[in-house]
């Protein structure tokens, strides 16, 4: 029994003696460490600062993508502006009143920003501009395509010429014609001239040959084959406007106009008193309107400048829509129409049915009508079809003479027999030279004469006994004359009391 005790004995000296030993430091365990890898510091880009647009011109100057090719017409056009750097510097500065809301329109609709340049091609950005083709307004509509487009055209007003209306048929007809001309925006502006038909046409003529179809190569009206050039010469100028030292009128990059719905027929003066305006600046912002008043079927929307547009709303909120216009009330004569009525008030038979209820042409003596009539003299509304007829009708020179149209006249009968151009007989009547006359129209001619002369109208009353010959010796003018003044026939004999009107040189006349 010793032995174990022994053994646990030795075996508890054992561990007693091995507590006295110093025991090794373990092995620190070993760690496999990844390479370390240095990341390159990245810094985040430093984005540019936007663009401020603060000018129109510059607006437009970013957008232009339509290449511009050095083709002869090209090179050509760019050259005229250069050499006529005012022709831009006015123009542009008659764009300042619609340019932005143009190019707002154009940009809602993703279309090329070049297309805001058109109206400096089509009429200098003049709104009142007539063409020889019979095309009217900034966007040069033609009658046909402007009803096609959705324009009302009537006697009180022209769609063509008011400019937001305008502006939106004339991008609609854009982008038809964009689609008509298989997508191609030089085929669209050129059909735009000259019609889709035209530019389709000589594209397969020229596929038919096996030449090119490009714009380029197409055989084109000689006034499409300039248009198109002209266009892309102009973007070229406008786009380098600083290198080419061409100076262009600034135009705040901002909303300068509203467009406020009147809800009414409604006077240009009344109105242009409620926006605190004068009203050649109201009427200059709404040349569609051909009269005094807005239309009485519509559009009532007018045009007025942004600063005025509170003004004008509260003003207009606090009248009654009888108020704005002036009223007389009329007792209807035996032998009365609606037009012959319609014609002395200056003013129209649908207005007057409009107004008084009536159906029909049908009105009875001694019963009474109320006719809108303008709150101004008619004359000073100075931008009114009428009043800009007479500005254009006294721009001649020499001396001016009346010509009442007859069965079977046209403008170029009556410019033959005065010896006239048929332009100048056209322009200084406002109108086109393809224009239908009517029987009754009376046309202002200017006839030369001596330069020193002293010419009066004079209102002669045919007595008994007075032949043209005798006439025409008293007053030192030539049979040919008063025949030509007063539509005359030689075949028919002069009447007593009949009523002629001469132009003298009372330096010369016997009278």
């Amino acid at each position: 029994m010793r032995l174990p005790i022994v053994l646990v004995a030795g075996g508890l000296s054992l561990l007693a003696g091995c507590q006295t030993f110093t025991q090794p430091e373990p092995a620190a365990p070993t760690i496999t460490t990844a390479p370390v890898v240095v990341e390159p510091q990245v810094t985040a880009p430093v984005e540019p600062e936007p663009i401020k647009i603060t000018d129109v011109w510059q607006r437009i100057r970013l957008s232009l993508s339509l290449p511009v090719p050095d083709q002869k017409l090209v090179n050509q056009y760019r050259n005229w502006y250069l050499k006529h750097p005012q022709h831009l510097a006015r123009v542009s500065e008659r764009a300042e009143p619609f340019m932005y809301l143009i190019v707002e329109e154009i940009e809602k609709r993703n279309l090329p920003i070049e297309l805001a340049l058109l109206p400096i091609v089509e009429s200098a950005f003049d709104p009142f501009a007539y063409s020889h083709g019979a095309a009217s307004g900034l966007w040069q509509f033609t009658s046909p395509m402007a009803k096609h487009f959705g324009l009302e055209m009537n006697w009180w007003y022209d769609g063509r010429r008011d400019v937001p209306a305008a502006t939106v048929a004339a991008l609609d007809m854009m982008e038809y014609l964009y689609r008509k001309t298989n997508n191609n925006w030089l085929y669209a502006i050129a059909a735009y001239n000259t019609g889709e038909g035209r530019v389709l046409n000589a594209v397969k003529r020229n596929q038919a040959k096996g030449l090119a179809t490009d714009f380029w190569a197409l055989d084109l009206p000689r006034e499409t084959e300039r248009y198109v050039p002209q266009l892309l010469a102009l973007a070229d100028v406008i786009a380098n406007a600083d290198d080419y030292g061409i100076s262009l009128y600034p135009i705040p990059n901002q909303p300068q106009l509203k467009v406020v719905d009147v809800g009414s027929q409604i006077d240009l003066a009344l109105a242009a008193d409620m926006a605190g305006m004068k009203l050649n600046e109201l009427h200059s912002l709404n040349p569609g309107f051909n009269q005094w008043a807005t239309a009485p079927e519509g559009p009532h929307r007018l045009v007025v400048p942004l600063e005025h547009a509170e003004l004008f709303e509260t003003k207009l909120a606090a009248s009654d829509k009888d108020q704005r216009l002036k009223w007389q009330r009329y007792k209807i004569k035996s032998g009365d129409s609606l037009g012959l009525i319609a014609k002395r008030f200056n003013t129209t038979p649908s207005a007057l049915r409009a107004v008084n209820d009536i159906k029909g042409n049908r009105i009875i003596a001694g019963k009474h009508l109320l006719i809108p009539v303008s709150s101004k003299d008619p004359a000073k509304y100075l931008l009114s079809a009428d009043q800009r007829l007479q500005k254009r009708q006294s721009g001649g020179s020499g001396y001016k003479m009346t010509y009442k149209v007859k069965s079977g006249d046209s403008l170029w009968l009556i410019a033959k027999h005065h010896k006239v151009s048929v332009s100048k007989l056209a322009k200084w009547n406002g109108m086109a030279p393809k224009d239908t006359l009517s029987i009754g129209q009376k046309l202002v001619i200017w006839q030369k004469g001596d330069s020193k002369a002293v010419t009066r109208t004079v209102n002669y009353t045919v007595r008994s006994g007075d032949s043209l010959a005798k006439i025409a010796s008293k007053f030192n003018v030539s049979v040919s004359q008063l025949v030509k003044w007063n539509s005359l026939s030689t075949k028919k004999y002069l009447q007593p009391g009949q009523k002629l009107k001469l132009y003298v040189d009372v330096t010369k006349s016997r009278v």
